[in-house]
């Protein structure tokens, strides 16, 4: 009735875990894994029953597209590696789908812990996550590379209990986490055919920092709320910088070659 699905890059420090928290939840168990993977993702991942699939990166949503084909359960659950169901929510997706429900699909909410503390503000929480996706009326929207969302036909619907994300634990790997995130989204605002505007590299971290920080409560979370509000802000900027950059060397390549 249930496939869990776990998109992989070198997860070899969470993916036990992940895979130990729906174990007897899941009828199939696949690991999508990113073939440039250089860890022991794979081997940890067959050692609790995963069918491992190694193939190359495609980008978010056509791995979660990938990740459809692949199961054959009517119902798939969506992992991250550093992801795990509590048992709590195990109960609950028990009894949901026994239940035979008629909704498309359920948001989970999450838990977010970053640097060892729990978040309750800046977005972070109650953080609904869908995830849980009736496999005939999911897709996902390949044209959108970071931050990829189903689209269903049907109707969406909310679990009680939750998921539990170890987000972040060094700085470093924050830094190259938002970094990640921010050249996707330039990808995605340049095919959307969005321009850098000066007034962008202001107004947008800003925003982004008061939205988190104000609106959402960031404060509520202390330096760490602080730092992770202000990391975010500074990523818009980011983002727009790399922006203009294809925009610039799409003009450089449009000279040399007369196209783009």
């Amino acid at each position: 009735m249930l496939a869990v699905v776990i998109i992989a890059r070198d997860e070899e420090a969470y993916i036990e875990t992940c895979l130990s928290s729906v174990s007897g939840l899941a009828d199939e168990l696949i690991v999508l894994l990113d073939d440039r993977t250089t860890d022991r993702t794979a081997e940890r991942a067959q050692r609790h029953g995963a069918r491992v699939v190694c193939e190359a990166w495609r980008g978010f949503p056509a791995q979660r597209n990938r990740g459809l084909e692949l199961a054959s359960a009517p119902w798939v659950l969506f992992l991250d590696a550093d992801e795990l169901v509590t048992p709590a929510l195990a109960d609950e997706l028990v009894a949901t789908l026994q239940n035979k429900p008629t909704a498309a699909g359920f948001r989970l909410p999450r838990y977010n812990r970053f640097f060892g503390q729990i978040l309750q503000g800046g977005g972070w929480y109650p953080d609904h996550q869908l995830r849980l996706l009736r496999r005939s009326a999911a897709h996902f929207d390949e044209s959108r590379l970071v931050h990829e969302a189903a689209s269903l036909d049907g109707a969406i619907t909310s679990t009680h209990e939750h998921l539990w994300h170890e987000n972040i634990e060094r700085l470093d790997e924050l830094w190259h986490k938002q970094s990640r995130y921010a050249l996707a989204e330039a990808q995605t605002l340049y095919r959307q055919g969005r321009i850098m505007r000066w007034r962008n590299l202001l107004g947008a971290p800003a925003r982004e920092f008061w939205r988190r920080y104000g609106q959402l409560g960031g404060w509520r979370d202390g330096p760490v709320g602080f730092l992770l509000c202000a990391t975010m802000a500074w990523h818009e900027l980011v983002t727009f910088l790399l922006l203009w950059s294809l925009h610039n060397a799409c003009g450089i390549k449009k000279k040399e070659d007369h196209v783009c």
